[in-house]
């Protein structure tokens, strides 16, 4: 199905039962697979790939017990020219994906997020809202990337790390701060990252760590807690 008036542009290949909602743009040369759902207002540029079974331009839903609500409708879904999405991803509303981002199969994007140019969203890793992500990041399959998070430019993290943003854990009390990763830090797999941590450049976390506090430019930690090496 596609809505009389989506704008698609030359060359553009759809597989079978896609649905195309209202006012969605699409440029040129574009591959949508198989029963893929473009949502209202999603804009779409050249050369992009889109997996079968996957949702672009979700928009966020929460129920009474949710601490923050998200907003009803948020930006469109922005994805530019030479991106590359997996099949059954959902990517909400209120989202950038820069050029030439890849997202893995079964990976989500909340809203309000941006993806730096030619960064790597791994398979069935979870991007929470409010978070910022730089260019040509790497974050491998299975990563949980938590809300308000910021990760800048050649990060590279491993498999099934997990972050958090919440210090007293539902209590409700306290200023919601994921961690944040400067420029060209190395995250080992399976780490995980506690609320508000720095992470300094080109700083090295082990694989296995717990960081409760910030670890400075160019250090190495690990264990649990995390320790900088000497």
């Amino acid at each position: 199905m596609i809505h009389e008036s989506a704008k698609i542009g030359k060359n553009v290949v759809l597989g079978e039962h896609v649905v195309i909602e209202e006012n969605v743009t699409i440029g040129d040369d574009v591959m949508i697979g198989h029963h893929a759902i473009i949502k209202m207002d999603t804009q779409i540029g050249s050369r992009v790939k889109v997996g079968d079974l996957t949702v672009l331009g979700k928009t966020a839903s929460s129920n009474k017990k949710m601490a923050r609500q998200p907003k009803k409708t948020g930006a469109p879904l922005t994805i530019e020219d030479d991106a590359v999405i997996g099949s059954n991803a959902v990517i909400y509303r209120d989202v950038l994906l820069a050029q030439g981002v890849f997202v893995g199969d079964m990976a989500s994007i909340r809203e309000n997020v941006s993806v730096g140019k030619e960064s790597i969203i791994g398979r069935n890793a979870m991007v929470e809202n409010n978070t910022n992500i730089g260019s040509r990041v790497t974050i491998q399959t299975g990563c949980y990337i938590t809300a308000d998070m910021k990760i800048e430019d050649e990060v590279f993290i491993g498999p099934c790390c997990s972050t958090s943003n919440d210090k007293y854990m539902g209590m409700g009390n306290y200023q919601y701060q994921g961690p944040i990763i400067k420029k060209g830090a190395k995250i080992g797999n399976n780490a995980t990252l506690l609320p508000s941590v720095v992470i300094g450049e080109h700083a090295v976390i082990g694989a296995g760590a717990v960081i409760t506090k910030d670890i400075s430019a160019g250090k190495t930690a690990v264990g649990n807690p995390g320790r900088v090496m000497n």
